[in-house]
């Protein structure tokens, strides 16, 4: 499968034009917090920098285009966005969400947002009865992350879009792991798109960023008061920073998926992995959802090791070129414990129903040689 071609000139050249007074090529870095104005109320279209910033503003439309959006905003994080998508509902609203999503998406409803009087319940989305028995006339959103994280089950999109315009909601989609090279959830009916941006639209492992994107002004203008009144935005260098990833995009993604295959077809074969999970192979019991909705699989791979705890752990410390980190999306191969890690936050019932044990490892498969990654996996599987 293979990336559109358009997407390639999208990435380099949505959002830029050239600076007027200079001619400059990329957007300045307009490091300032107000502006000007010739009379009171009277601007250039900017009057302080958490409302609006010619910098980010540009960032906002290269995200808009990407996912294929009328509409991008940019946030301080991921979870910033989520918890502006979040603050639109009512109290006495109920949200559907995946069950294997997130671990701070999870804590961030259960701990934080539920308090308010706002109802989440974790479904198997892979499984329509259980969404059908959830659904009722105070269902507002369905919160979809595919592949989810970390065990990268796929949920029809297309499917839950159905579901959710059953009863008039909402369908918001986290489109973090495929991005937007891999799949368009507006393409597929979704009515929110939500990034944490640190990962592979950023791509460096140097910014933290979300974003939200839609085709509908009613739900921009919500969402956009939000970003405006509660201030969780990225500074004009974080904007700067990520607008200049975005520029590689569809050359990285290319790269991670291609070494990602590698090393899934790798673990596979090998005698000490249990299992693997990546929608790419033909054995993943979602391949046929993945391959309808999906132009490629990208770089998440997670995979069961055979062995005890402290053979786990010995595994993770042998590796040298993959790195034990948490976040993912980077150029570089990281290897993440989602049980101690990125997912401890899960109630321990919900870890153990959906399989995050000790064992399961979750690989961010980066853009080094694939030769290179399976030969470091080789070492440490010896180790």
């Amino acid at each position: 499968m293979t990336i559109d071609s358009k997407f390639y000139t999208t990435t380099v050249h949505g959002g830029t034009e050239p600076e007027p007074r200079t001619g400059a090529i990329m957007t300045p870095i307009f490091q300032t917090s107000t502006f000007v104005q010739s009379a009171p109320g009277e601007h250039k279209g900017f009057d302080y920098s958490r409302a609006d910033n010619p910098t980010r503003t540009a960032l906002e439309v290269a995200l808009a285009k990407i996912e294929k959006a009328d509409y991008g905003l940019a946030f301080s994080s991921g979870l910033a966005a989520e918890q502006a998508i979040i603050q639109i509902l009512e109290p006495g609203c109920r949200v559907l969400v995946c069950d294997d999503v997130y671990g701070g998406t999870g804590r961030l409803f259960r701990k934080l947002f539920a308090k308010y009087g706002i109802d989440f319940q974790f479904v198997d989305m892979t499984k329509p009865e259980e969404i059908k028995a959830q659904l009722s006339d105070n269902t507002s959103m369905l919160w979809v992350e595919t592949p989810t994280n970390p065990t990268l089950k796929i949920i029809d999109i297309e499917k839950m879009a159905e579901a959710a315009r059953s009863v008039g909601a909402l369908l918001v989609v986290d489109n973090t792991f495929p991005s937007p090279a891999f799949q368009s959830p507006l393409d597929l009916a979704a009515d929110i798109v939500v990034h944490s941006t640190t990962k592979y639209i950023g791509g460096h492992s140097d910014l933290i960023g979300g974003a939200v994107m839609t085709r509908s002004k009613e739900l921009f203008e919500q969402v956009k008061f939000i970003q405006f009144a509660a201030g969780a935005v990225p500074s004009p260098f974080e904007s700067f920073l990520l607008h200049r990833s975005i520029k590689t995009l569809a050359v990285r993604m290319q790269q991670h998926e291609r070494n990602a295959f590698a090393v899934a077809e790798f673990l596979s074969s090998h005698p000490k992995v249990e299992r693997v999970f990546y929608p790419g192979l033909e054995s993943h019991p979602d391949h046929h959802v993945a391959k309808k909705q999906m132009r490629g699989f990208s770089g998440m791979v997670s995979f069961n090791l055979k062995g005890s705890y402290d053979e786990v752990v010995k595994f993770t410390q042998s590796l040298k070129v993959f790195s034990l980190a948490e976040s993912l999306g980077g150029v570089e191969s990281l290897i993440n414990h989602p049980e101690r890690m990125t997912h401890a936050s899960v109630p321990e019932a919900l870890r153990k129903k959906l399989g995050i044990g000790y064992n399961l490892l979750r690989l961010s498969v980066g853009v080094e040689s694939s030769d290179d990654l399976i030969a470091d996996l080789t070492e440490a599987f010896g180790a």
